[in-house]
């Protein structure tokens, strides 16, 4: 995605921000992000690296309350943790991180953004389960937006991965609207013109070079061994060939989910010697000989099987190159595994900001106001960085 810098911004409010990953995408589509909010440490010293001293450390509902006094925003957005409605999770709708996805839409009954998008797991938008959630969700945000609920996948539009999100976008309603005004129909127009193809996974680690090399340092230590009783599928990159939760990539292709989950055993596996040397893939062969009757190997897996590292999530997960990570390597690699892929955010916020302009103007937009005591907290939160560094 190419960034359009001289475009004069709308103003966003950023919520569950974490390392900035959908912030890059809004920001990248035209707008400027005022405030942002996440309660995890190493995030918050990540977003601060990459987009300033705008965020506050904290819990949502600790500063909600003077939300009510922000003005002017055009934009509000962000992910709730989804862990709670996650099928990677218990799925427990008494999960505490569900309930944020309330305080998400408290937000922006407090802040009435003239638009908003919330992004959050698949299920929420396709299960059962979930229908009441969803349907009082929508219900509630329909009172003063137009709302479009919409699951998208990552790699139609250019991002390297499968990952498949639900979005919530809102567009505030007017009494100048035209009857024939539709959010659904416009956005679909927007998205389709957005679609691209993306880079293989065996493309962006060429680019990066082998494990360990300059540009490729921040690597993962977790060995690979092969499982005892290999769990065979239909496709070797699919199934239990080795111990944990890391699955082999094919490198032709773009990767799966990227799991928070990573940086240790469940860290994927690629194999250097098809991507750098052109060699059959190492795992093709040893799932078609398990196939066959061929007995399981034991031990140590050949050194050019090893694990993602941390520049290529960042790159699968279409962040910009040069992008600084704070905290442990673990909690890089959590980081990386819970953001909203850079280039998705960019083209659900570019197509609302292409519904802003035709129905606003730039001649209308209002200055944002930020109450003094956010504006506080913001100022406490640098003083404090400023003098533990």
């Amino acid at each position: 995605m190419n960034s359009e810098h001289d475009m004069p911004a709308f103003s966003a409010l950023s919520l569950f921000s974490g390392a900035g990953g959908m912030d890059v995408g809004v920001r990248d589509a035209g707008f400027e992000i005022v405030l942002a909010n996440d309660i995890d440490r190493d995030a918050c010293e990540t977003y601060r690296r990459n987009h300033g001293h705008h965020i506050i450390e904290g819990s949502l509902t600790d500063i909600l309350p003077q939300f009510c006094d922000i003005k002017g925003i055009d934009l509000l957005f962000g992910g709730p943790p989804c862990q709670g409605f996650s099928v990677a999770g218990r799925m427990d709708p008494n999960d505490p991180r569900s309930a944020l996805m309330s305080s998400y839409f408290d937000a922006v009954d407090a802040v009435q953004p003239r638009a908003f998008i919330c992004e959050n797991v698949k299920a929420l938008a396709s299960l059962n389960r979930w229908e009441e959630v969803r349907k009082n969700l929508l219900e509630r945000a329909s009172d003063r937006y137009h709302v479009r609920l919409m699951v998208l996948k990552a790699s139609d539009f250019g991002v390297p991965q499968n990952r498949e999100r639900m979005f919530i976008v809102g567009v505030r309603k007017e009494a100048s609207d035209q009857a024939d005004f539709s959010l659904k129909e416009r956005l679909n127009e927007l998205l389709k013109a957005s679609r691209s193809k993306p880079r293989s996974i065996g493309e962006i680690v060429r680019d990066l070079g082998p494990a360990g090399s300059q540009g490729n340092i921040r690597t993962c230590s977790a060995k690979i061994t092969y499982a005892k009783a290999p769990v065979l599928r239909r496709s070797p990159y699919a199934g239990m060939l080795f111990n944990g939760a890391g699955r082999p990539f094919d490198a032709d292709g773009v990767s799966p989910t990227l799991p928070a989950s990573m940086g240790g055993n469940k860290t994927p596996i690629i194999d250097e010697a098809q991507i750098f040397d052109g060699e059959a893939p190492f795992v093709e062969a040893y799932h078609r000989g398990l196939l066959g009757g061929g007995k399981a190997s034991s031990g140590t897996a050949p050194p050019r099987l090893r694990r993602l590292t941390v520049d290529e999530c960042l790159a699968i997960q279409t962040f910009p190159s040069d992008y600084q990570l704070a905290g442990s390597r673990s909690a890089m690699y959590r980081q990386i595994g819970n953001a909203v892929p850079c280039g998705l955010a960019e083209v659900v916020a570019r197509a609302v900001r292409e519904i802003l302009e035709c129905r606003y103007g730039m001649e209308e937009r209002e200055e944002p106001i930020i109450p003094k005591g956010l504006q506080l907290l913001m100022e406490d939160n640098a003083a404090a960085i400023g003098q533990a560094a």
